[in-house]
């Protein structure tokens, strides 16, 4: 039975209450989360606390934490859900290092002209939410997006898990990168 099969029927055998599966199926797929968590701390600011076996905890907490009910139909819908879920977590962590730098947490600090980490967590809240509208006005190419992006998925490892052919693929991910830095770029310019 191929790895893809494997994890398509724990993810059944999860929705049917068994919770032996759950520990089978993280041993299954940690290696592939934690390349996908890699593939996501690449993006990150240097001065990250967070390391990427963090990011594969916290996002498998969040994947199947205390749900009964999951709604993946297959491997590569869980493995999107994965990638969603990190940029979740990392952006949350952004957004915190932000709310921090302008005296959320009432203490001083220092901001230095070279606060790379400062840039780089708003470039990502941008990203993030630029994607969420992606998302509203065209759901699949937010799809490739995550898969590509986040998920490091191949044009044609994305294409496949969206069912389109890789030339389609490509033009969605052509289309999507310069839809998302034109947002992007008036987000941060309004900040």
């Amino acid at each position: 039975m191929s790895k893809e099969a494997n994890v398509t029927q724990l993810l059944e055998q999860i929705e049917s209450g068994d919770a032996a599966a759950r520990d089978h199926l993280f041993s299954l797929v940690y290696d592939e989360l934690r390349k996908i968590a890699s593939n996501q701390m690449r993006h990150e600011s240097p001065g990250i606390t967070m390391q990427s076996t963090d990011l594969v905890h916290e996002s498998w907490i969040k994947l199947l934490g205390n749900r009964r009910s999951l709604a993946w139909k297959n491997r590569g819908h869980f493995f999107a859900a994965a990638s969603q879920a990190m940029r979740r977590i990392l952006v949350d962590a952004a957004r915190s290092r932000q709310r921090d730098k302008r005296g959320g947490n009432l203490q001083r600090h220092e901001i230095r002209d070279d606060d790379v980490a400062f840039k780089a967590d708003e470039e990502l809240i941008a990203l993030h939410e630029a994607l969420e509208m992606l998302q509203q006005v065209d759901p699949l190419k937010a799809q490739l997006v995550n898969l590509r992006y986040f998920g490091g998925f191949t044009t044609k490892q994305a294409a496949e898990q969206l069912n389109v052919s890789v030339a389609t693929a490509e033009r969605y991910w052509t289309f999507a990168r310069a839809w998302l830095r034109a947002k992007m770029s008036a987000s941060i310019k309004q900040d």
